[in-house]
């Protein structure tokens, strides 16, 4: 079975208002190459599909071997206005450790 996120990192998720932010925390320096080559904007989107209505940024954070990926337009409005069950974001930051691990940058 090939390696997915949650086999080299850790999840934190949180949530303001339709934004959702996400924190992924490499176990290592090696993991830490391989989560960057893995949790894109676009493969974090094709993810998601139409559950992410905006934009999404990945933000490495170099000196922690950590990358925080923002979702905007992901709650389906917010904690008061949506009808999803995960109000939160709690699920869609759990999800991205489903992600599949790239070896490389140029690797689909």
């Amino acid at each position: 079975m090939p390696l997915q996120v949650k086999d080299i990192a850790y999840v934190r998720s949180g949530d303001k208002g339709d934004v959702c932010s996400v924190g992924l925390i490499a176990r290592g320096p090696d993991e830490y190459r391989l989560l960057l080559a893995s949790v894109t904007p676009e493969a974090v989107k094709a993810l998601y599909g139409n559950w992410v209505q905006g934009e999404v940024e990945c933000h490495p954070m170099d000196n922690l071997g950590a990358l925080v990926v923002i979702m905007r337009n992901a709650l389906g409005g917010g904690a008061t206005k949506t009808l999803r069950l995960d109000q939160t974001g709690k699920s869609l930051g759990h999800a991205l450790l489903h992600l599949p691990v790239r070896e490389t940058v140029g690797q689909p």
